[in-house]
C-alpha cells in the first residue's frame, strides 16, 4: 500500500493567515501539528514514511521537506512528486499513478488530501483497509462522508447496490455523483440517506487506476506514457513540463469517477472536515462557554460565536455575533460568519491589484532562518534576518541593489567579492550592488542583523544563486518524479 497526499493547494479561504507561499496545509489548524503533518501520521499505521508521497509544486517543495523532516526525521526529498504545472486532481494523481507503477503495479494507492481534519483516527484506517480489500477487486473506492447536515457546499455522492466482498459489508455501487446542491435539495438528500459529502478521498489498485484512465482520459494517458519514456533520459523535467503545458485542466472526479463503471463507495462517520473556511474551526477547535474560538493576544468583552484571532497586535472587540475577526502583522480580516466563503474573494481582488498580501507574510521562512520586513518604500526595504546556528545563505549577488547589515545579536561571517570576515554585534557591513556575497552562522545562539536595502528594484527575484546548500538553483530542473529506491 502507498499513501498519496495531494499538498498544492493554496487554501485562500484562510486569508490571511494562510498565502500563496504557506497555504492552509502547512499552517496549525486545531493541533500542534500541521496538517500536513497530521495527514502523514494518521495514515502511517497502515503505510510507512518509505511509502508515502507527497503530490506539490516547485514554490512549496522545501517547506513541505523541512516540516515533514522535522516531525518524523529522516530525508523526505525521494518522497515528492512535484506537478510540472497545476492542471487539477486528475494529472497530478496520473503522475503519481505513473510513478507507483513503476516499483509496483499492483500497488494499492491510498488517495488524501493534506487539509483534512479527521477525529476518528481509528475509524478512519478501518475505512481504508475495507476499502483496499475492494480496491483488489478492481474497484475505484471513495470515502462518502456520512453527512451531519445539509450542506451546500460539498458535492455528494448517491450510494447504489452493495458489494459482496467475501461475506464482508460496507461497500456500495456509485449510483451517482451530483454537484453541490441548494439548501432545499441538500435536505432532501440528508433526509433519503443514501447520499454522503464527496470526500476526495480514493483507494485504488494502481494498474486500474492507469487503465481507466487509458479508457476514458486518452489524451491524459498519452502524455503519461511521453513522461514515462523520458525516464532516464535527463530531459524528463522538460518533457513533463511540456505535457504538462498541453493539458488541460480536469478534476479526478469528472475524469475518471464519474465516467467508470468500477466507481465504489463506503459510507464513514470519521469526524471529518475539509475546513474549507474559517467557520470550519467550530468543527476542529475547542470552544468557551459562549461559544467563541479565541486565540492570541484578544481582549473580548460579551462576544458569542465569533472567531477572533490575533498574530501579535492587542486586538480587542466587543458584542460580537457570529463574527470573524483575524489580525495579522500586514493584513486584517473582518467580516460575519455567514460571509466567510467570500474571503475567497478578497484574495482574487488582492491578486488583481498585484498587492503582495495574497503571497506572503511579512515573515517569511526559509531553510536558513527566516525574514520579516519591517518597512519598504520607493528605493528602500528593511528587514530583520534570523539565521539559524549553523546555518547559512546561498552565495549570491543582486543585480539591482546594494545591502547595509548591521548584526543586533551574534557573529555573522561575511564573504563579500574576493573578502571573507566576522562582523560582532553592533557593527556593520556593505555589499555593493552586483557584488557576490554570502551570510553565515557559524555560532552557538541564533544570527540577527538588520538589512537596508536600497535600489532602483526591491523584489525577492533580484537573486542570482552560484552554491547553496538547499540547492535552491536546481528547483526549476528538478525531475517531477523522485528516483526509485532501491
Amino acid at each position: 500500500m502507498y499513501a498519496v497526499i495531494m499538498a498544492g493547494g493554496s487554501g485562500t479561504r484562510f486569508w490571511p493567515l494562510s498565502r500563496e507561499t504557506m497555504p492552509k496545509q502547512l499552517l496549525k489548524i486545531g493541533s500542534e501539528q500541521t496538517m500536513l503533518q497530521q495527514t502523514a501520521q494518521r495514515i502511517m499505521p497502515l503505510v510507512p514514511h518509505e511509502r508515502i508521497l507527497i503530490v506539490t509544486h516547485g514554490g512549496l517543495l522545501r517547506d513541505i521537506s523541512a516540516q515533514l523532516e522535522s516531525s518524523f526525521g529522516g530525508s523526505w526529498s525521494n518522497s515528492i512528486i512535484v506537478e510540472p504545472e497545476a492542471k487539477n486532481t486528475a494529472p497530478a494523481l496520473g503522475l503519481a499513478a505513473l510513478h507507483i507503477s513503476r516499483i509496483d503495479p499492483n500497488a494499492i494507492m491510498v488517495v488524501l488530501a493534506a487539509d483534512h481534519f479527521i477525529r476518528k483516527s481509528d475509524l478512519f484506517l478501518d475505512a481504508i483497509k475495507l476499502a483496499a480489500s475492494a480496491a483488489k477487486k478492481d474497484y475505484l473506492v471513495t470515502l462518502g462522508i456520512k453527512p451531519g447536515r445539509p450542506e451546500t457546499g460539498y458535492g455528494y455522492i448517491r450510494s447504489g447496490a452493495p458489494i459482496d466482498l467475501a461475506g464482508t459489508k460496507g461497500v456500495f455501487k456509485v449510483s451517482a455523483f451530483v454537484e453541490k446542491p441548494d439548501i432545499a435539495t441538500a435536505t432532501k438528500y440528508i433526509a433519503g440517506g443514501d447520499y454522503f459529502w464527496n470526500s476526495g478521498m480514493f483507494v485504488w489498485k494502481v494498474g486500474t487506476f492507469l487503465r481507466e484512465i487509458e479508457r476514458l482520459q486518452p489524451e491524459l494517458h498519452s502524455g503519461l506514457q511521453k513522461i514515462r519514456n523520458s525516464i532516464g533520459s535527463g530531459n524528463e523535467a522538460d518533457v513533463a513540463q511540456t505535457v504538462f503545458s498541453t493539458l488541460k485542466p480536469v478534476s479526478i472526479d469528472y475524469a475518471v469517477m464519474e465516467k467508470t463503471d468500477r466507481a465504489a463507495v463506503i459510507p464513514v462517520d470519521i469526524g471529518w472536515s475539509d475546513v474549507g473556511s474559517w467557520t470550519a474551526l467550530d468543527e476542529v477547535t475547542d470552544k468557551d462557554a459562549a461559544g467563541n474560538i479565541i486565540a492570541g493576544n484578544v481582549i473580548d468583552l460579551g462576544s458569542r460565536d465569533s472567531v477572533i484571532y490575533a498574530d501579535q497586535r492587542l486586538v480587542a472587540t466587543i458584542g460580537l455575533h457570529d463574527a470573524i475577526v483575524v489580525d495579522t502583522p500586514d493584513a486584517t480580516l473582518v467580516c460575519s460568519k455567514d460571509r466567510a466563503q467570500d474571503v475567497k474573494k478578497v484574495v482574487d481582488e488582492l491578486k488583481k491589484r498585484k498587492s503582495e498580501e495574497h503571497l506572503t507574510h511579512r515573515t517569511v521562512y526559509r531553510p536558513w532562518g527566516n525574514y520579516t520586513v519591517l518597512e519598504e518604500g520607493e528605493r528602500y526595504k528593511i528587514k530583520r534576518i534570523v539565521v539559524n546556528p549553523g546555518a547559512k545563505l546561498s552565495h549570491q549577488l543582486h543585480h539591482h541593489r546594494s545591502e547595509h547589515w548591521v548584526v543586533v545579536t551574534g557573529t555573522a561571517r561575511v564573504s563579500n567579492g574576493d573578502k571573507e570576515y566576522d562582523v560582532h554585534s553592533n557593527e556593520s557591513t556593505y555589499i555593493p550592488i552586483s557584488t557576490k556575497h554570502r551570510l553565515e552562522n557559524r555560532g552557538r545562539i541564533p544570527l540577527q542583523i538588520i538589512e537596508v536595502q536600497n535600489g532602483e528594484y526591491l523584489g525577492e527575484d533580484d537573486i542570482v544563486r552560484f552554491d547553496d546548500d538547499y540547492k535552491r538553483h536546481d528547483t526549476v530542473k528538478r525531475s517531477p518524479l523522485p528516483e526509485i529506491p532501491k
